[in-house]
């Protein structure tokens, strides 16, 4: 079979036992070409070329075990294991002529695939997805489910093609963690409607199908990304329609609603007039929840969920350069990542990626870098992985009890932080992998062995590793703490030149 070389895999760690993090990996690829290793800037992000079968376009979906290790992924055609081979039973994926025409390199709308662990299970998972027909739109949501513990560990698809339920409903897919702390919500649009889709899934399988009309003028043609903020409490998208105005070619909006994670509920809608004249796709809420981010391809803009006019807290904390490097590096995704970070894709086939460094933070101190990410020659198109936030544990304060799950990403005692550091001892240069409580901040510091405190980074809610340059310090034995919630672990690193 012939195989073609992935751009770049992002790993948001090294490859050691000390990762985890089922969000971690952000595979890219669609050009084959042949590149080495590249270290990335400000991140120290890892780039490796790959050969690799499949190919990315803006679609993606994959999901790593909990020591960071990538299980299986998908460009909405067919799923792979990991060693990039089809898994068992995994071809076929989305039947039809939509698939026919867009599998030479995945499919071409972010978000149209998403996985999920299976409630109490440690080795199932479901993959929910979607395909298109003449009109575009998709007319069923489907999913199947892999079991890891198959094939020598490499999972089989046990079930495929599935479908959850059957209506026009717009391409892509958001999910959510049940008040529970086990269970999940899934949502989907309808067309040309103001009807959402929710679906629940536990340990028995898909549950509670139901609709609900969201009072939001009737959106149709597009709908952009969907999410659920981190903290679960707020759902966001954005609609855009074409006009036919040469002049103002686009009608684009914003809506913002309250979800309740008990009852699957959306409300209080809240509507934003973007008055974007250029199409845009991108959304993503800052990792503490406050901050939501929209993109159109030359402009991105900040809005302040906790202001009471939140219109008016609009901030443009960014404008495109017009920088070209083989192709024009307008914006166009936009992923939150396991750091706490966001990053913004690009519409085109181009090697530079766009970097958040603290969307926590109001108007031009998110720090927003353009075309710093630069792949060291790889190209990529737009895709972006589709990760819910899978730490978001329950809450009893809107009736739910907490059901702890036997097995599974919720396993786990609040006073361990799963911190680790990597590699150690060390010249200078550190991972450092951790699991904060839950929509808490964090501190990381480091002391000399005189109590000394030499080192402090504030560590962003929804973030679970970061990479530090320590090269001042010298050799020697430093204590390293991470505090959260009035809760404190060490570890020791050594330092050796």
């Amino acid at each position: 079979m012939k195989k073609w070389v992935l751009l770049a895999m992002i790993w948001f760690q090294a490859h050691t036992v000390f990762a985890q993090g089922y969000n971690h990996n952000w595979l890219l690829g669609y050009y084959p070409v042949i590149n080495g290793k590249a270290e990335i800037d400000s991140v120290n992000f890892n780039v490796f070329a790959q050969v690799r079968k499949m190919k990315f376009s803006s679609s993606q979906a994959n999901i790593s075990d909990s020591l960071g290790n990538i299980l299986f992924y998908t460009n909405g055609c067919w799923i792979a294991n990991v060693t990039g081979d089809t898994m068992m039973n995994g071809s076929g994926l989305n039947p039809g002529n939509f698939s026919n025409g867009y599998c030479s390199y995945g499919y071409p709308i972010a978000c149209m695939q998403m996985a999920l662990p299976f409630p109490d299970s440690s080795h199932k998972y479901i993959l929910f997805h979607q395909t298109g027909d003449v009109s575009v739109y998709s007319r069923k949501l489907y999913y199947s489910v892999i079991d890891m513990a198959l094939d020598s560990g490499r999972g089989a698809v046990t079930q495929k093609n599935q479908i959850a339920f059957s209506d026009s409903l717009i391409l892509g897919i958001s999910a959510c963690r049940h008040a529970n702390g086990r269970d999940w919500w899934v949502a989907v649009l309808k067309d040309s409607s103001d009807i959402i889709y929710t679906l629940l899934l536990t340990p028995h399988g898909i549950t509670n199908v139901q609709q609900q009309h969201l009072n939001v003028p009737m959106h149709v043609n597009f709908s952009s990304i969907q999410a659920f903020s981190p903290d679960g409490n707020k759902y966001a998208y954005t609609v855009s329609s074409a006009t036919g105005n040469m002049n103002y070619p686009y009608l684009r909006d914003l809506r913002i609603l309250d979800f309740d994670r008990c009852s699957g509920v959306f409300s209080n809608p809240y509507v934003i007039n973007l008055n974007d004249t250029n199409f845009g796709v991108g959304l993503a809420f800052s990792s503490n929840s406050r901050y939501l981010y929209t993109s159109k391809a030359y402009q991105i803009s900040q809005f302040d969920l906790q202001s009471s006019n939140i219109l008016a807290s609009r901030q443009f904390v960014a404008w495109y350069d017009f920088f070209n490097y083989g192709g024009y590096t307008t914006f166009g995704y936009m992923y939150l990542a396991a750091n706490g970070k966001i990053y913004i894709t690009s519409g085109n086939s181009v090697q530079h990626i766009h970097e958040m460094n603290y969307p926590d933070n109001i108007g031009a101190s998110c720090d927003f870098q353009q075309h710093s990410i630069y792949l060291n020659g790889c190209w990529y198109r737009s895709s972006v992985p589709n990760h819910p936030n899978y730490y978001l544990g329950c809450d009893t304060t809107s009736g739910c009890p907490c059901l702890v799950p036997t097995t599974g990403i919720n396993e786990i005692n609040v006073h361990d932080f799963k911190f680790s550091l990597s590699p150690n001892p060390t010249n200078g240069s550190i991972k450092i992998v951790y699991l904060l409580p839950q929509n808490q901040k964090g501190v990381f510091e480091v002391y000399d062995v005189t109590g000394k405190k030499v080192f402090s980074y504030h560590l962003p809610q929804w973030s679970t590793l970061q990479n530090f340059d320590l090269s001042f310090l010298g050799n020697g034995v430093y204590n390293c703490t991470v505090t959260s919630n009035n809760q404190k672990v060490n570890r020791k690193l050594v330092v050796i030149r």
